[in-house]
């Protein structure tokens, strides 16, 4: 005994060995990548907003009929089908990863029955038998122990990947609702100036007759009816734009709700919401944690940063142990029998010696993978800043517009009220009045326009504000906060 055991050192000595060496070419690890933990809005200078968007922030407008379309939108939409099932795909993936950890345990029973060849290395005439059966029947247990954290960080990536497919449904959730609200009160103002159009169409008829009659009469040349005609035909042509702006939304609204147009319910004409300017005082430090796609990015970076402590953890040597019990006899009669019984047990050690490469090649892989999660997030993060400031600016811009363009509107009543009060006393004609009516409803028709670019920056706003999303669990935005441990609860500062 002594001597197998003097034997046996230098096989052991030249698996530790090895075992160091494989150890000693591992990459170190990696830092958190430093990520922004602000959105770069300096310089924007908008009113402050009271508070952020609601989570059901299309509520607010007070619109029974918005109401019922989001819902239906949210339940019916094919994008929010395909986003939940990414979900429920990411969900399955850590549920596979997790099952590959710890102790498996697995049954076999067979029974075979044989002939053996009269030509084999023992014939079946000393054996006295040329058929027999075999018949087996085990538990297999088999334990891979995880030393150096690779399954538990590909288990914890996967669980990253699938915060991260939360996220990315979030942000189609908001998209479908921005969508369903923006064509929704596009509609509405289509509504609003059909009604305008309409009377303005009126009152150009009244004066292409009184052109008309004017020319019978012979005061006034041919040409003032044909340019009354031809203002009366460019309305009905702006008339028909309008209309079909209005059926091409509604058919925008039921592909949205995944319906067909005849599906759509009834709508009805309603006066557009008011708007509500400025942002989020916070929105600087808050946004990051407010919209969806910026915490699907920083879900990805940690996602990425666990793929490459799987793939340093490649490097070290696997450890794992399988045992096996049951019963092997190739008389069926004397299966269960206590002379029947077979055991193994098998340490097993794989080290990696040489590989070609191809560890050294998954962990640059891994690496390169973290450096564009990184880099897809700072671009995220960017692109938020831009959507808010855009929005901001823009919204300031539309509100001097309505300013000036409702000076417009006060002018022209003023001038309406005066060409009536003329008419009133005989001093003038209807062609006074009529076409001061005129002028008034297509000042009020730009009005309506400039409400309803007010409304529609207003929802992108919105949109870019997060829509009220805030998931709990986001990882926590400042780069150089420690991660939480989720056993004891304290701030781990060091990687495995």
């Amino acid at each position: 005994m002594k001597h197998a055991l003097l034997r046996g050192r230098p096989l052991l000595t030249a698996t530790i060995v090895l075992a160091l060496a494989a150890c000693a070419r591992a990459p170190a690890i990696l830092d958190h990548p430093v990520l922004r933990d602000d959105v770069p809005l300096a310089g924007l200078n908008a009113p402050a907003r009271a508070g952020w968007p609601a989570a059901q922030w299309w509520r607010h407008y007070d619109d029974p009929q918005l109401d019922g379309l989001m819902d239906r939108a949210l339940r019916q939409s094919p994008d929010i089908a395909l986003a939940q099932s990414r979900v429920q795909s990411a969900q399955a993936s850590v549920r596979l990863a997790a099952a590959q950890m710890g102790l498996s345990i697995n049954g076999n029973a067979q029974v075979s029955r044989q002939r053996m060849s009269e030509h084999g290395l023992i014939p079946a005439e000393f054996l006295g038998f040329t058929w027999y059966n075999q018949a087996d029947i085990g538990l297999q247990l088999q334990y891979d122990f995880d030393w150096w954290g690779k399954k538990r960080a590909t288990v914890e990536a996967a669980l990253d990947q699938a915060h991260a497919a939360e996220a990315q449904r979030s942000a189609a959730a908001l998209a479908i609702q921005y969508a369903v609200a923006d064509t929704y009160f596009g509609w509405q103002a289509d509504q609003a100036r059909l009604q305008l159009i309409d009377r303005l169409l009126s009152t150009q008829q009244q004066l292409a007759q009184i052109a008309q009659l004017r020319v019978k009469q012979g005061v006034d040349l041919p040409d003032e009816a044909q340019r009354a005609q031809a203002q009366v035909a460019a309305i009905r042509g702006m008339r028909i734009a309008i209309d079909g702006s209005a059926q091409i939304r509604k058919v925008a609204l039921a592909a949205l709700l995944g319906i067909a147009p005849e599906q759509l319910p009834e709508l009805h004409p309603r006066p557009l919401p008011s708007v509500v300017r400025g942002i989020p005082a916070d929105a600087r430090l808050d946004l990051i944690a407010r919209r969806p796609d910026i915490a699907a990015s920083r879900w990805q970076v940690e996602a990425a940063l666990k793929k490459t402590d799987a793939a340093r953890a490649a490097f070290f040597p696997d450890i794992g142990i399988t045992a096996m019990a049951g019963l092997s006899s190739i008389d069926m009669g004397k299966l269960l029998t206590a002379g029947s019984r077979t055991f193994a047990l098998t340490p097993a050690l794989h080290l990696p010696i040489f590989n070609g490469g191809s560890l050294k090649a998954n962990y640059g892989l891994s690496k390169a993978q973290l450096d564009s999660a990184v880099a897809q997030y700072n671009s995220t993060v960017l692109t938020a800043a831009r959507e808010v400031a855009t929005q901001a600016l823009g919204a300031e811009q539309i509100a001097a517009r309505r300013q000036a363009q409702q000076s417009e509107v006060d002018a022209n009543r003023q001038l309406l009220a005066n060409a009536e009060a003329r008419r009133r006393q005989g001093v003038r004609d209807a062609r006074e009045s009529l076409a001061a009516t005129a002028q008034l409803l297509q000042q009020r028709d730009a009005a309506v326009q400039l409400q309803a670019q007010a409304l529609s920056n207003d929802l992108a706003l919105i949109k870019a504000l997060g829509g009220g999303y805030r998931r709990a669990g986001t990882p926590a935005a400042a780069a150089h906060t420690a991660p939480i441990s989720p056993i004891t609860g304290a701030a781990d500062h060091e990687r495995h």
